[in-house]
């Protein structure tokens, strides 16, 4: 759904820049001298500008986000080898039920963002990787308490914490996009754009549709690629690279 709401958002922006391409070329043939005098290139540049900064800011955003979201399928992948190989550690009787958890654990990592993607709320599965991060985390203090050598504690519930804390952090990176008065903003300033830029072409006798239209479809067709990167999960650029990290692991463990 948020995908298709992505595609209409970007098809009415170009629909709403060549209409304004067109007023503005009017207007502009209408009130040539005012419009099109020597004090308007200023303006002009400083709207052109402006649509450039943010277009450039939001964009090498968004490309952050998607990076910050794969690196952080590397070390989630990383958290839990490390975790999993260290229950050795642990007193012998209690590693198989341990193992066991991890293994279901990591099944319901995948089972998350699997949701995810088909575009269902992932929230039962959220909750029941939640549930398995206790039970891995009450079977292993346990444990830990059995053994008179500290060595355990000091090596293994660090990396049990590290793969805990690194599901609050993907959860943080899944939720955070492009703020929605930048958006706003980008939106408005290219539309004001293409409104500068039909006045601006009103001095030429001949239109230039195929110029008018190029532009147009040339920034929402980078706004569309933002708010793609934006959401890996449900557009064109995915994350399934990064995610076969964790179904290799699944395989492996």
């Amino acid at each position: 759904m948020l995908e298709v709401g992505n595609v209409f958002l970007c098809l009415g922006l170009l629909a709403g820049m060549l209409i304004l391409l067109e007023v503005g070329y009017r207007f502009g043939a209408r009130r040539m001298q005012k419009v099109v005098g020597e004090g308007t290139g200023l303006f002009d540049s400083a709207i052109f500008a402006l649509l450039g900064l943010l277009l450039g800011f939001a964009f090498a955003g968004a490309v952050d986000r998607l990076n910050d979201r794969r690196d952080l399928i590397v070390e989630e992948a990383n958290a839990i080898s490390t975790a999993y190989l260290l229950v050795d550690m642990l007193a012998s009787e209690d590693q198989n039920p341990v193992r066991e958890n991890f293994h279901a654990y990591l099944a319901a990592r995948l089972e998350v963002y699997r949701e995810i993607d088909s575009g269902r709320d992932p929230s039962a599965k959220m909750q029941e990787t939640g549930r398995l991060q206790n039970v891995i985390w009450d079977l292993s203090t346990i444990s830990v308490k059995k053994e008179s050598d500290s060595h355990a504690a000091e090596v293994y519930l660090p990396a049990l914490t590290s793969m805990i804390d690194v599901t609050t952090k993907r959860k943080v990176a899944l939720d955070t996009h492009i703020p929605g008065l930048v958006l706003f903003l980008l939106i408005c300033v290219s539309l004001c754009s293409a409104l500068v830029a039909g006045a601006a072409t009103s001095k030429n006798r001949d239109r230039q549709p195929i110029h008018a239209a190029l532009f147009a479809g040339a920034v929402a067709l980078t706004v569309y690629t933002i708010l793609d990167l934006d959401n890996p999960r449900g557009g064109l650029i995915r994350l399934d690279a990064a995610d076969r990290v964790l179904t290799s692991l699944r395989d492996a463990v």
